[in-house]
């Protein structure tokens, strides 16, 4: 095949709505849809040049209309912590959304009033399983106890029921992809990640999240690690002068909804 034939087929399969991801666990293939994608696939006027209006919980931190701007989404893994309140301090002095990925034991039955906090203050709470287990290595009533039982607690905290996951270590496939849409969630992947879990360098945390990020990204962080909290400022300062937006996920997918049994991944 020479060479520009090969540039013509990665062109092509770049700008597909799905691609084809390797799992973590290694052989194992699902489709992913990209948060471009998402956007496309609602049938709006993209000439409208008025905000996308997510309604109420957007209220705090205004409408973005990411189809214009270079729109990027923090998260957060495995909280809520004992660092949390100052990352919610940190965020709210920035008027930045996040989306938090909770988990269920010794988390969100650890710190409840944080995570009515975080409802209250516009942020997006999504599920981190109950207890961090390896979904794919489940059978399928302990995968769906594990989705139920952090949705149930978000839910009761709260009144909202999550309509996101994200699965451990990010290992999924097709079985937990019908699950999860059983429960009503899709999955949500990252294309950033600071590996902050390995280390306490803040510098380190800060640079490798900033000389990742691209439009649409992704970026995975952890607050229950001592390094990544005091990164948080520097990594929004710098995103910010570079011109990013940040919102939450379903911001990053609106006027397109995130559908159950789907995985998005930028």
């Amino acid at each position: 095949m020479t060479k520009i034939r090969r540039g013509l087929r990665a062109a092509a399969f770049a700008l597909t709505a799905s691609t084809l991801t390797l799992a973590l666990s290694g052989c194992t293939q699902y489709d992913t849809t990209k948060p471009s994608a998402a956007r496309r696939a609602e049938a709006v006027d993209v000439g409208d040049a008025r905000a996308v209006d997510l309604g109420d919980r957007a209220r705090d931190f205004g409408t973005v209309d990411c189809r214009r701007a270079k729109c990027v989404a923090l998260t957060f893994d495995a909280g809520p912590s004992e660092n949390s309140p100052r990352l919610l301090d940190i965020l709210k002095e920035r008027k930045v959304p996040a989306t938090f990925f909770l988990l269920g034991k010794n988390h969100i039955a650890k710190h409840p009033e944080l995570v009515r906090r975080m409802a209250r203050e516009g942020h997006e709470l999504a599920s981190h399983t109950w207890d961090h287990k390896i979904l794919t290595d489940l059978g399928d009533d302990e995968i769906r106890d594990e989705l139920r039982r952090t949705d149930d607690a978000v839910e009761h905290l709260t009144g909202r029921r999550p309509t996101l996951m994200r699965p451990p270590q990010g290992r999924t496939n097709d079985r937990v992809s019908a699950l999860a849409k059983e429960e009503g969630l899709a999955q949500v992947l990252w294309d950033v990640t600071c590996k902050d879990y390995a280390t306490t360098d803040s510098a380190l945390i800060r640079e490798r999240a900033v000389s990742q990020t691209r439009r649409d990204s992704v970026i995975l962080l952890h607050d229950l690690y001592k390094g990544t909290v005091p990164a948080v400022p520097g990594i929004i300062d710098a995103l910010k002068e570079k011109g990013y937006v940040f919102v939450t996920v379903p911001q990053l997918l609106a006027p397109g909804k995130a559908e159950p049994g789907r995985i998005y991944k930028p």
